[in-house]
């Protein structure tokens, strides 16, 4: 669960556009915003804090403590989106969303699939289907990620949502029983084509029809010889 909270003191600044994000980037500094009800505050947040507060037990869903430097008061908030490098993968820019504690939230949770299926050790093949759910449930309780257990799985069987269970008063926002978890499939078994044998074996019976008769120039000279001999 994100009952993990973190302080992240944070900066606010006045300046906007690509031109100040990367000079705040190359300091170190992760650019973002703060929504809060009926405002938004442009910040920029310490890149290692940052990481520090997202790589803990709740990850992404980590409650933030954020306090704006130079001012005491706490606002509890999630990370609401962010971005990341292309190439280098950090992180480039954030969107943090204040939030009440006694206020249940929506989020995204990313699926785990745990166990070794009973199907796939018989050979048969395990598809994820569904790769996210959405929830809802308080801030504190919302779980880092969901775990769906297929050992019991065997081929040709559909593991559903509504299979799940979850720790905690989490609400699932997916339809239970037509959101397909994952399922677990024959082994595909590929069989050569015949098309070309068969194509090489009415090529020899027309061989052997035509082999049996005679030539049309023959056949014209054998004609030709019998009218000559009534004669």
């Amino acid at each position: 669960m994100s009952g993990d909270r973190f302080k992240l003191e944070v900066q606010e600044r006045e300046l906007r556009g690509s031109r100040e994000s990367r000079r705040l980037r190359a300091q170190g500094l992760v650019p973002g915003v703060l929504y809060g009800k009926g405002h938004a505050r442009a910040i920029a947040v310490p890149e290692h804090d940052l990481r520090s507060a997202l790589t803990g037990p709740s990850g992404m869903h980590a409650i933030l403590d954020v306090v704006l430097a130079g001012q005491t008061t706490v606002h509890p908030s999630i990370l609401a989106e962010y971005q990341q490098d292309p190439i280098r993968g950090t992180v480039s820019h954030i969107d943090l969303r204040e939030v009440r504690l006694d206020q249940p939230i929506q989020a995204t949770v990313v699926v785990q699939l745990v166990g070794e299926s009973e199907g796939v050790k018989v050979g048969g093949v395990l598809s994820l289907v569904t790769r996210e759910l959405r929830v809802e449930a308080l801030p504190t309780e919302i779980p880092e990620h969901l775990e769906a257990d297929v050992s019991s799985l065997a081929i040709g069987d559909v593991l559903r949502l509504e299979e799940l269970t979850v720790d905690g008063a989490v609400t699932f926002l997916d339809d239970p029983h037509e959101t397909v978890i994952a399922t677990v499939a024959a082994p595909r078994v590929e069989v050569e084509p015949e098309v070309e044998e068969e194509a090489v074996e009415g090529e020899e019976v027309e061989v052997e029809e035509l082999e049996g008769e005679e030539p049309a120039a023959e056949a014209g000279e054998t004609s030709a010889e019998a009218a000559s001999d009534e004669e």
